[in-house]
């Protein structure tokens, strides 16, 4: 009968537990895209590459005469155009609306609008893949759409 009793509260305590992990590993899965953003925002290279894993892809998808196109991007590239000193802050501002984790895999989607100093420039969607290497959680992957409107 003690055995019967005890099933409940290790059920509880596991299920408890199981629910603590999820949430930092979200939180961790957010700060490096914090990071990646911020690292964009002070023009500083270094702290963007390090968000990104070995081999990133980055794509956006466009428009153009009514037929959507994937565009593939240089994340090197875009490194690059980071750290170049530009008269106005890149400032992607984004908030959180999914974050799917599995394991060492997570896929994040926000709505961005994209600034250039006080100035709009475009609002979209983000879809990040993240892996989770020695490192930490790392973008493995970025595709975004991009608009005028409407925006979020």
């Amino acid at each position: 009968m003690k055995p019967l009793l005890l099933l409940p509260l290790l059920l509880t305590t596991s299920a408890a537990f199981a629910q603590t992990k999820p949430a930092a590993e979200t939180e961790a899965v957010q700060q490096t895209i914090r990071r990646f953003f911020d690292g964009m925002r002070r023009g500083d290279s270094a702290a963007v590459r390090a968000t990104l894993a070995p081999g990133a892809v980055f794509h956006t998808l466009a428009t153009k005469n009514g037929q959507t196109q994937l565009h593939p991007e240089n994340p090197s590239d875009f490194v690059k155009a980071v750290g170049t000193p530009h008269p106005e802050v890149w400032d992607e501002r984004i908030t959180f609306e999914r974050v799917l984790i599995d394991a060492n895999l997570a896929s994040v989607w926000t709505p961005y609008q994209f600034y250039r100093g006080n100035t709009f420039s475009h609002c979209g969607y983000n879809s990040f893949q993240l892996v989770k290497l020695a490192e930490g959680w790392r973008i493995a992957h970025v595709i975004d759409t991009r608009r005028k409107e409407p925006c979020k």
